[in-house]
């Protein structure tokens, strides 16, 4: 079986909430991100045969296949085809795991895997909203209500789980988040991101065009009071919009490759994918399944904790890394070193491939060997993917 290498990664800086990229149709920011990324790599876009890309707002702007229509807004071949994946938060880092399990069976060479979300123009849930609101019913069949009867999957009800279990107070989390600003403050100014943000030029209402090259999400101004200000989600409750992940929009991409696909592309690889595991997990309590999804992707791996030097958890809620960290015995320097989904933002179906894009440049601006990434995702399933940097 050959193995599957990134090639190269792109992604968007994030965009707040109604911030720079709230103009921009999702369709048109894929397909900029995926234009940029074969501009970065200098290949034939002919080439790449085919595009999976994750999306959890598959509606709207986002429906009818929004990998296809990313492909032909970027200007990419008409030749090149396109499929969309939904495993929430999570997607495309599932996009990840199929394009590489595709050039590995040797089925296609080079494959891209993406992800697109925003969240300004299809907001968080509007596929079973706007279903329910229109007598389409509810994703809550009768068979799953008689298994979990009368029992709410919420993700803000799993953050509040998590920091019971493990143990987490309000201080904890907002000390947590606090250093996820500090530390992508601290790779923004030193220019970190740089070699994973493809900038965009954005339309003004005016008329005018303005750059969008950092990261909108980043308080640069973050400090504990102002964070332990912030009002809780729900009463008696420890977490709170400051150490949760932020809504943003936003785009990534890597570009996937075997060995004969690097012959035909003429390039040289950045990482190796060295192990892909996929879990489910108590989708009640929902974020936790990134605990045991790790330690089944180590044992497949034949690693250990200690042997991953890098390791990117999503901060859906602060408390999702911070159990992860506590249960695995995992050394908190090595976690999210850019800053992560409290500071950069949660793109939903984009931040799979955001993650590891900032993880594989983190690798090579680090001189590190492996990196190790996590997902949680709602109905309680995460994927791990560990990387070999080369």
């Amino acid at each position: 079986m050959s193995e599957a290498y990134i090639v190269a990664v792109a992604r968007s800086a994030g965009g707040r909430k109604g911030g720079r990229l709230a103009g921009l149709h999702p369709v048109d920011l894929g397909g900029a991100v995926l234009r940029g990324l074969v501009e970065r790599a200098g290949i034939d876009p002919a080439l790449v045969e085919d595009v999976v890309m994750g999306c959890v707002g598959p509606a709207g702007e986002q429906g009818a296949n929004v990998a296809r229509n990313a492909v032909l807004a970027g200007g990419l071949p008409e030749s090149v085809p396109g499929t969309t994946v939904d495993r929430q938060c999570g997607s495309s880092q599932q996009a990840l795991h199929f394009a590489a399990a595709t050039v590995m069976s040797g089925a296609m060479d080079v494959v891209v895997a993406a992800g697109v979300e925003s969240m300004t123009r299809v907001p968080m849930g509007l596929p079973w909203t706007l279903a329910a609101k229109h007598g389409f019913g509810s994703y809550r069949s009768p068979g799953l209500e008689a298994r979990y009867p009368d029992t709410p999957f919420s993700q803000f009800r799993g953050a509040e789980l998590m920091a019971d279990k493990y143990g987490f107070q309000r201080p904890e989390l907002d000390a947590f988040a606090l250093e996820s600003h500090r530390r992508a403050i601290a790779a923004t100014e030193a220019g970190h991101f740089g070699a994973e943000i493809v900038p965009l030029q954005i339309a003004l209402e005016d008329g005018g065009m303005v750059g969008h090259a950092v990261d909108e999400g980043i308080r640069f101004e973050a400090s504990l009071e102002a964070i332990s200000q912030v009002k809780l989600l729900q009463e008696g409750g420890r977490t709170t919009a400051a150490n949760a992940s932020q809504i943003c929009d936003g785009a990534a991409a890597l570009l996937i490759a075997n060995e004969r696909g690097l012959k035909a592309l003429g390039v040289e690889p950045l990482a190796r994918v060295h192990q892909m595991t996929v879990l489910g997990h108590d989708p009640v309590i929902m974020l936790e399944a990134p605990i045991p999804a790790t330690e089944k992707a180590l044992v497949r791996a034949g690693l250990s904790i200690a042997d991953i030097d890098l390791y990117e958890i999503n901060e859906a809620f602060a408390p999702v890394p911070l159990a992860w960290l506590k249960a695995l015995g995992a050394d908190p320097a090595r976690l999210n070193v850019h800053g992560g989904a409290i500071a950069l933002g949660h793109p939903l179906g984009a931040s799979g491939a955001r993650l590891m894009t900032t993880l594989v440049r983190a690798l090579h601006t680090h001189g590190k060997r492996y990196g190790l990434q996590a997902m949680c995702e709602a109905g309680g399933m995460a994927n791990v993917t560990i990387v070999e940097r080369l």
